[in-house]
């Protein structure tokens, strides 16, 4: 299989990269510079989505592809929301998707498939309630984000493709991510919850993530949306409870939520003290068997335990 793949260094791409070479797949990053490099195996080209209207030189490697995994955009907790870093999110996934969908519907040989990221965050704020891709979206930024982006990526059903939307939740790995700087506090013998404690952890192991993604672009029925999520979801307290314990260290300090909110701003509330008790309905129905079922197994063998 020819596979084009945008957002193909990052913390995720990388890996989904990197088995699909294993697997003997043709595979083309698109990517904004040449570093970090494309894993081995991989031949990168340049691409700008935001860049000038009409047929670009990157246009020719989604052509070739007989399908897209569309991974591009700028990351939500890199900084402050302000309006203008909202601005940046909404419109890095929004332009990039777009792009992605102009290329591939501009020739008559057309990809069969595009695998588009999105978010957990697409529901809102859920409390306890437990969502599934039969549930609709919530009304905040993120959920507005999400929508935007996803009616982007639907698109390409115009053009025959399927379309599969993999709502992500917090994706664990000890080499990027959310879960190095949700360590620091635990390392200094400081960590624990967040406010309250209560909100819902929607996590997945990044082995899990790529193997489920991987399984998205090999199925032939997988569309719309799909929970890229573990099967058992936790609250913030036990998470903290489950990464103390992995990283061998206390975790009984909250963060108090004004803390929080005085740091981040807006962002303390989509990213830290609200949740999604999302649960991978689709996944499971398609036959996807999870390597890390619980949240302590998944920090367990981040961290060696």
């Amino acid at each position: 299989m020819n596979v084009a793949v945008t957002g193909g260094t990052g913390f995720i791409g990388r890996h989904v990269v990197e088995a699909l070479c294993a697997r003997g797949h043709a595979v083309t990053v698109l990517t904004r510079s040449t570093a970090p490099r494309p894993p081995a195996g991989a031949r990168a080209m340049a691409w700008d989505p935001g860049g000038a209207a009409g047929r670009q030189p990157w246009w020719a490697a989604i052509a070739a592809a007989d399908a897209v995994v569309n991974l591009a955009g700028e990351s939500i907790a890199a900084r402050r929301w302000s309006p203008a870093q909202k601005d940046r999110i909404l419109t890095s996934r929004v332009h990039a998707t777009r792009a992605v969908v102009a290329a591939m519907g501009a020739d008559a040989r057309r990809p069969r498939a595009l695998i588009n990221a999105s978010a957990v965050g697409f529901y809102g704020p859920c409390g306890d309630e437990a969502v599934t891709e039969a549930d609709g979206p919530g009304h905040d930024f993120l959920a507005r984000l999400c929508v935007a982006w996803e009616d982007e990526a639907r698109r390409a059903e115009e053009f025959g493709a399927r379309v599969v939307l993999a709502r992500l939740g917090l994706v664990l790995a000890g080499d990027g991510g959310a879960l190095p700087r949700m360590v620091l506090p635990f390392r200094l013998l400081a960590g624990g919850p967040l406010g309250a404690g209560g909100q819902w952890v929607p996590w997945i192991h990044r082995d899990d993530a790529v193997a489920l993604l991987l399984l998205l672009l090999d199925s032939g029925v997988a569309r719309g949306p799909v929970n890229v999520v573990g099967p058992e979801p936790v609250r913030n307290r036990d998470f903290a409870r489950a990464l103390g314990h992995a990283l061998r260290r206390p975790s009984w300090l909250p963060a108090p939520a004004p803390l929080l909110r005085l740091a981040l701003g807006e962002a303390a509330d989509g990213l830290l003290l609200a949740g999604q008790r999302a649960l991978p309905r689709a996944a499971e129905a398609l036959g996807h068997r999870f390597r890390y079922v619980t949240a302590g197994e998944a920090l367990g063998a981040i961290y060696g335990r």
